[in-house]
């Protein structure tokens, strides 16, 4: 699982890069419907890890698990109808990365916080996820109403800790120990949270 969240970063990073090519004037079309394939891509890895990880979270909360698939789904389909859109239209939505960033914000909120209670993975680790989600979900109305650019300057920080925490110690943590799940089970208490 440490590995597709890599892949899902990466092919996002490259696909984001390739269609900004194009954003900024570059013509060329292989390049920018490479760019698009890689943020399907990336879509595809995210559905695959909010698939994967819903028996996981399922035993902190069965209720609060079942919203994390979902809003990864969301999130692939937001990210695809916009490179429809770009392909078609031959120009981007109007701030689509921030309509991606939304599901990813929600999504990831759900994610750590059942990952922190179930004490699935350490603290730390759990709460820099926690700390980037909060950050990017508060930094989208932020930059719709122009208060910052999450693309650029001092904006891009709200994107560190999230991005630290899919590219770095999530994946890592998963590659070289996996969860660690709890020997009794998780009170009923915390399961309906």
């Amino acid at each position: 699982m440490g590995l597709l969240f890599i892949l899902q970063m990466v092919t996002a990073m490259f696909g984001t890069n390739l269609i900004q090519t194009f954003v900024d004037g570059d013509p060329d079309r292989v390049r920018l419907i490479l760019g698009v394939v890689l943020m399907v891509c990336s879509g595809l890895a995210v559905v695959g890890i909010g698939l994967l990880m819903y028996p996981v979270l399922r035993d902190v909360s069965p209720g609060l698990a079942g919203w994390y698939p979902g809003l990864r789904i969301t999130e692939c389909l937001v990210s695809a109808t916009c490179g429809i859109y770009l392909l078609a239209q031959s120009h981007v939505v109007p701030n689509h990365l921030l309509w991606v960033y939304v599901p990813t914000g929600l999504g990831g909120i759900v994610l750590t916080y059942l990952l922190l209670i179930g004490r699935l993975v350490p603290r730390p680790i759990a709460m820099l996820g926690l700390v980037g989600y909060v950050s990017l979900t508060i930094g989208v109305p932020l930059d719709l109403l122009g208060v910052l650019d999450m693309g650029a300057g001092a904006g891009q920080l709200l994107l560190v800790p999230g991005g630290l925490f899919e590219l770095v110690f999530l994946p890592a943590w998963l590659i070289a120990k996996g969860f660690e799940l709890p020997d009794a089970p998780v009170s009923r208490r915390s399961r309906t949270a």
